[in-house]
């Protein structure tokens, strides 16, 4: 190119612009397009950072403590972070072309003026430290971020305690919210690291207070807190009735051996303040022994609720040539079953409700001899085994169950021959049956389920006829009152609750098996189709929520439903059908009916 001044050219030379050009273009007056350079935004921010490093058109200087001295240009600068934009528009660094940046070590101001002309930033293990409080000063949220995930990814035993104290103190609110999940996934390992033994007395409370510490034995926290006290004994040990208040000892006392490590330990045993815990855990022990069902109030007596991989789901099956219900753990992770306690009887025709996913209580059923019997399996037991509870006031098969804050309720049902309305409720503070009012209809076969602290009583069968009516009972008015029908009249029903929605599954129209499914918004009012299973369900009374999808387990039909697993997802509306793995039994003829979620077993391993 030569070599000349702006005034020395002439731009009414150039072909352009010359008087002879005489030809005229023609175009359509209508016809506009708009282009646009996706590079353009890219090589901008090229060329601004050539213009930087080469120091060309710079208005200002950064300068850190050890005198090192980054270049930059305002308007980018304000462009990019607030903070700039403060500092050049309403401090007294406006007019200046020099600003001292003391909060910040020239390495790290380096990096993040490079972020800001190029969108590049890099995060190690020696720069993060320095670089999120940088980057959370000058409000530079996307590299702030960025730092937060790169501390996700490094998450150990080791330090994942510090990382959520770091997180905490520049409120990553995701950082920190990860690193508690992780505290309380890995907790057997962090109780190890010196991160642990070194923390606060409020920062240990935090952690041993939290319900969803993954631990499958309680003296697992009882040693955690006594070698946090032990690690500096003379400062720490006026802090232990404080701590021992968040170790759930009654969950402990049901082993001997362990209890009496506990009740030998010299700290408690000098400390008349934790004698207390000990005595109320060996109460509880003694009670239990004797009622075989506690629900206490108290948070020492409830067990850590671990999260959603350490739910599973005990099934109901039995088989037409063996008189027993056989009861198995199957888990939908690994697709395997494994053999759960069983029953003595059939309880064919019974109905299963859950309390707090640990009490599994079957109600009633077929025989006479079981009608009004209810037994009850405390899956929490290092020994788990069916024992005997309360029996209803009244005998019923082919009824439906609802479980309503800690109290079970059982509704309709036949009695005899004949379908009822009445229903009764077992209080678990007490543990007595008592009458509440009756439905308006007289319903067995019927779906029951549980949402916004009401029961629905859903379908069934009056005697005579298939139902598609559907009552709401109100605990609290002890009252029933009729809401939208369904859409097509449904017996031998089963009822599934997720998300605020209540699914209507399967059944029987008069004579014929159901694959379709409705749902019911109480905000809506009205029962609305979703997809069809793939096979036609009736009396499956295994329908459970996990994970946010719906499991529908065996049930009777015309086709052979024993050996599958229906999954409704309600992203995607849309069903998956499963093969069960085949059982452990040697009953050859053996059949799932139903199934519901409970807490896993502690004696059973993954």
């Amino acid at each position: 190119m030569l070599n000349m001044s702006v005034d020395e050219m002439d731009i009414s030379q150039t072909p352009s612009f010359r008087n002879d050009f005489k030809q005229d273009l023609k175009f359509d007056a209508s016809e506009r397009t708009y282009f646009k350079n996706s590079y353009h935004s890219v090589q901008l921010l090229e060329d601004l950072q050539s213009l930087r490093k080469n120091e060309v058109l710079c208005d200002i200087r950064l300068e850190t403590d050890d005198g090192t001295i980054v270049f930059g240009h305002k308007n980018v600068l304000v462009a990019a972070s607030p903070y700039f934009g403060a500092m050049f528009s309403a401090f007294n660094e406006s007019n200046k072309n020099l600003v001292n940046m003391r909060e910040i070590n020239s390495d790290v101001l380096q990096l993040i003026v490079d972020y800001i002309y190029t969108g590049e930033i890099l995060v190690t293990n020696e720069n993060v430290q320095v670089l999120l409080p940088a980057a959370n000063l000058l409000q530079l949220d996307y590299v702030k971020s960025a730092c937060a995930e790169f501390l996700r990814t490094q998450l150990n035993p080791s330090n994942c305690i510090g990382i959520k104290v770091f997180a905490d103190l520049y409120n990553c609110t995701d950082l920190m919210s990860s690193s508690n999940a992780f505290i309380n996934k890995q907790f057997l390992e962090v109780v190890k690291s010196d991160e642990f033994l070194c923390l606060s007395y409020e920062n240990v409370i935090q952690i041993i207070s939290s319900d969803d510490l993954a631990v499958p034995f309680e003296e697992k926290v009882f040693e955690a807190v006594i070698n946090w006290v032990k690690y500096d004994l003379n400062q720490r040990k006026d802090f232990l009735p404080n701590l021992m208040e968040h170790v759930r000892l009654p969950l402990i006392a049901s082993k001997p051996d362990v209890l009496k490590n506990i009740v030998e330990e010299p700290l408690l045993k000098n400390n008349p303040e934790c004698n207390k815990f000990v005595l109320e855990a060996l109460n509880f022990h003694l009670q239990k022994s004797i009622q075989h069902f506690i629900i206490s109030h108290s948070i020492r007596c409830k067990p850590r609720q671990f999260d959603s991989l350490k739910k599973i789901i005990l099934t109901f099956n039995w088989s037409d040539t063996m008189p027993k219900c056989y009861t198995e753990w199957y888990d939908p992770a690994t697709n395997l079953r494994r053999s759960a306690p069983e029953m003595k009887d059939s309880r064919r025709k019974s109905g299963v409700g859950v309390i707090r996913d640990q009490f599994v209580f079957v109600l009633g059923g077929v025989n006479s001899s079981s009608a009004q019997s209810v037994n009850m399996l405390d899956v929490s037991s290092p020994s788990p085994c069916w024992v005997p509870m309360v029996n209803m006031l009244v005998s019923r098969a082919y009824l439906g169950v609802g479980v309503l804050n800690d109290c079970i309720y059982a509704v309709g049902g036949f009695h005899g021959f004949v379908s009822v309305n009445s229903v009764e409720v077992f209080d678990s503070s007490i543990q007595k049956w008592r009458m509440v009012t009756s439905m308006t209809t007289n319903r067995s076969l019927l779906g029951v389920g549980v949402l916004n602290d009401h029961l629905y009583a859903i379908g069934g069968f009056d005697g005579y006829d298939s139902l598609k009516s559907v009552e709401c009972y109100d605990p609290l008015l002890d009252t029933w009152t009729p809401v939208a029908e369904l859409s097509v009249c449904r017996n031998s029903v089963s009822i599934g609750v997720l998300d605020g929605v209540i699914y209507a599954i399967g059944g029987i129209d008069g004579s014929v098996n159901l694959k379709s499914v409705e749902a019911y918004r109480p905000s809506d009012g009205v029962w609305s189709f979703i997809a069809d299973m793939h096979l036609c369900r009736n009396n499956s009374g295994g329908v459970v929520s996990l994970d946010g999808l719906l499991y529908v387990i065996g049930g009777e039909s015309e086709e052979s439903v024993f050996d599958t697993i229906e999954v409704y997802n309600p992203k995607t509306n849309t069903w998956s059908l499963r093969k069960l793995s085949r059982n452990n039994n040697n009953v050859a003829d053996i059949k799932v009916h139903c199934g519901v979620v409970v807490n896993r077993p502690p004696y059973l391993t993954n």
